[in-house]
């Protein structure tokens, strides 16, 4: 049985997530703010924007996590609206602190218990490889997302470790509903972006998760979970 530690899985692809490695038999431990509310997947309240998270990471790992086989999928993020020009830092210190010093914080404290099969998922964005105008904070952070997962890649050289990055594109979740007020014009001018003219469920992103976890021939990959995009 393999420990599945997911980040950000009380809500959308996290949750979606939790569920599909809870019903492949995995035990999945949810690190959040707030408690996922699935049967069987095991809460660590953690805020992983504050400066105390460090400690309660560490703590976590050496108290719950016996070595084995580990799938840590890196899922918490914020979405903020700003622009390179008018920018709150201290917000930006606290987007950086989930979306980049979170990840590094849990691989710092999981990797020593990390055996050969382990893999370590980053969740990155349709905005990861590109930018649009208003989200600056996000686009930096998810841009750093990749450079985290292929620096990983290299320096788990002869572990048995693998890793990758998935970049979902418009995925019809709580966090994307609330950036768009909700606005079902937006949404529906989001889905004329995806080539099959629909917003992506989060259990298909969950599915590529799992995939990805499981399968380390993609090591070090980028996968585009997008649906394809429509070019201007």
């Amino acid at each position: 049985m393999k420990t599945v530690i997911i980040t950000g899985a009380s809500k959308g692809i996290g949750k979606a997530s939790a569920e599909t490695f809870r019903r492949a038999g995995d035990r999945v431990i949810n690190i959040s703010r707030t408690a996922s509310s699935l049967t069987g997947v095991e809460n660590c309240l953690i805020d992983l924007s504050e400066e105390k998270a460090e400690a309660a990471v560490l703590q976590f790992a050496e108290k719950e996590i016996e070595p084995g086989v580990i799938i840590l999928v890196h899922n918490a993020a914020r979405l903020s609206s700003d622009s390179v020009r008018e920018i709150d830092l201290d917000r930006f210190r606290s987007d950086l602190a989930i979306n980049v010093i979170a990840p590094q914080l849990l691989n710092k404290a999981l990797l020593p218990k990390m055996t050969t099969g382990s893999a370590i998922i980053y969740i990155g964005s349709t905005l990861a490889t590109k930018a649009v105008p208003g989200t600056y904070s996000y686009v930096v952070t998810k841009h750093a997302l990749i450079g985290m997962m292929r620096a990983t890649c290299q320096d788990l050289v002869g572990t048995g470790i693998h890793t990758a990055c998935i970049c979902p594109g418009f995925t019809d979740t709580e966090m994307l509903r609330s950036g768009v007020a909700d606005d079902q014009a937006v949404l529906d001018s989001l889905k004329k972006a995806s080539i099959f003219g629909r917003l992506i469920k989060p259990q298909e992103i969950a599915d590529t998760i799992y995939f990805a976890a499981n399968n380390p021939v993609i090591n070090g990959a980028v996968i585009h979970a997008n649906l394809g995009q429509v070019e201007h």
